[in-house]
């Protein structure tokens, strides 16, 4: 098994777990951090193939890394921003009791 095929494993593996949780969990936080998994499993594969790709001393992979991460950022910041609209309103985070949308 290369290094490569390794790495691809892992984020392969964190990604499935990643989405299992968003898609299984009730709680509105646990979905968030289901979604995190999976943006975490998209920047290990940037890295990996950067890293062992043809041309690792530029520097194309790491920085397509560090905008996920910050989109990632600014997902989070809303996706939290969310829930505690959603807790003020309902008393609840638990996706299933949300039965109306409300401007």
């Amino acid at each position: 098994m290369t290094p490569l095929s390794a790495y691809l494993l892992v984020a392969a593996l964190l990604f499935a777990v990643g989405l299992a949780g968003a898609l299984t969990r009730r709680n509105a936080v646990l979905v968030l951090i289901g979604i995190e998994m999976m943006l975490n499993a998209a920047n290990l594969n940037l890295i990996a193939f950067w890293r062992f790709g043809a041309h690792p001393e530029q520097l194309t992979g790491f920085l397509f890394a560090i905008f996920s991460i910050a989109v990632a950022a600014a997902e989070a910041a809303v996706g939290l921003a969310l829930v505690i609209a959603l807790w003020r309103h309902t008393r609840s985070v638990n996706l299933d009791e949300q039965t109306r949308m409300k401007g």
